[in-house]
């Protein structure tokens, strides 16, 4: 019998390999998207200490989530597109070694324009990273293990909020906030380190992402709605959260010790929320999305009014947290439900919408705060968060033509 001949498409099956791929590579992209969520969310609990650090505003200290969320929004599809013929496991990799400088940095700032320059270079790291490794469980994992494998992805971005903001809370308050990025510097080498170890070589996909197939999508039903709803709950959310801290520290009165603990028990709702609700998008995606959308409008709108103590404060966190949780994997799962024959590109939408509306959440919130309080911020998250569900109800992701 003759050899068989390869494919020319180089890429490996998914989960054949179990040196390299399969359980393994998918742990460590969650270890290295754990990394960068809590890069990102960090200053959220250190916005006190940081701003106190460079004598700035609650607002201007909040420019350090407006600033990677509007780079990554940029970067994502440009970094994708113009790195579409690299190996993906190469890509990855280098993204790491970046973000470890740009908590070095943030560690080292002699001034808030260098902290600035940090998130710069993090926003880089957030835009290329979610764009290409939001789509790769296909390729690590067989056919039938993919759900669960984005599941187990995801769960890093409440995980960062379950393990990273506390812990680094609880190490600004012990050593300073410089240790806490001194501290996720390690970390990052640390997922650099397991993705060398379990990556296989990941030549691009077979449908590379070019500018004419994000154009492609962007003129579906189905993509636009994904856009719409995103954009509604990122704001909602984020716009709130990113000034949780000033809210509890001036209405229900409580101190960096007790933030900390807040915010862990937000962070472990939000796991909860993530796992629960990664499994029912995948059979009810417009139900799931709206009722997350719904407990966030819930939760927001309440705390000013219920949120004055500590016990009132925690159950709304709580619910915040679990409603949260669902959200990413569910934005994800609406775009790659639109372009199911264009997983990368679906990727890049999902992770440049994202993060724009992280930033422009941040900076309106900022805004807001700055002038009026902490509480005027969540009743406007709460009435967003609720034009967000109905927006999902009344709409459905729809496959999307790309064109090359």
């Amino acid at each position: 019998m003759p050899e068989t001949v390869p494919e020319p498409e180089p890429e490996p099956e998914p989960g054949t390999d179990r040196r390299t791929g399969g359980l393994p590579a998918v742990l460590a992209v969650t270890t290295g998207v754990f990394a960068i969520v809590t890069t990102e969310i960090l200053p959220v609990g250190l916005l006190g200490p940081i701003g106190a650090t460079f004598r700035i505003s609650d607002g201007t200290t909040g420019l350090m989530m407006t600033v990677p969320g509007l780079v990554a929004a940029v970067a994502a599809p440009v970094v994708t597109v113009a790195t579409r013929r690299a190996d993906r496991r190469t890509m990855l990799c280098a993204l790491l070694l970046l973000l470890a400088l740009a908590d070095l940095l943030n560690a080292v700032a002699p001034a808030y324009s260098a902290v600035l320059l940090a998130r710069v270079a993090l926003g880089l790291v957030i835009g290329a990273f979610w764009s290409i490794g939001s789509g790769l469980a296909p390729r690590l994992v067989p056919a039938e293990r993919q759900a669960r494998a984005n599941t187990v992805i995801f769960t890093a971005v409440p995980l960062g909020s379950v393990l990273g903001v506390p812990a680094g809370v609880l190490l600004g308050s012990l050593a300073g906030w410089r240790a806490a990025f001194a501290a996720m510097a390690v970390l990052t080498l640390l997922a650099l380190a397991a993705l060398l170890a379990t990556l296989p070589p990941l030549p691009p996909p077979a449908t590379t992402t070019g500018l004419g197939v994000l154009r492609g999508l962007l003129t579906g039903r189905g993509t636009l709605a994904g856009l719409a709803v995103t954009f509604l709950i990122v704001l909602a959310h984020f716009g709130a959260y990113t000034y949780v801290t000033p809210f509890l520290t001036e209405v229900t009165r409580v101190g960096p010790g007790t933030i900390g603990a807040l915010l862990l028990g937000y962070g472990a709702a939000g796991l909860l929320g993530n796992l629960l609700g990664g499994a029912r998008a995948a059979r009810a995606l417009r139900p799931t999305f709206a009722s997350a959308a719904v407990l966030l409008a819930a939760a927001t709108l309440l705390l000013p009014v219920l949120g004055t103590d500590r016990p009132g404060a925690t159950a709304l966190l709580l619910v915040w947290g679990a409603a949260y949780g669902a959200v990413p994997v569910c934005s994800l799962s609406w775009f790659l439900a639109a372009a199911p024959h264009a997983p990368e590109a679906a990727g890049v939408l999902f992770t440049s919408s994202f993060q724009a509306t992280i930033g422009i959440a941040a900076l309106a919130g900022g805004g807001v705060v700055d002038r009026t309080s902490p509480g005027t911020v969540l009743v406007l998250a709460g009435l967003t968060a609720l034009l967000a569900a109905g927006t999902a109800l009344l709409t459905a992701p729809a496959p999307a033509t790309a064109r090359r």
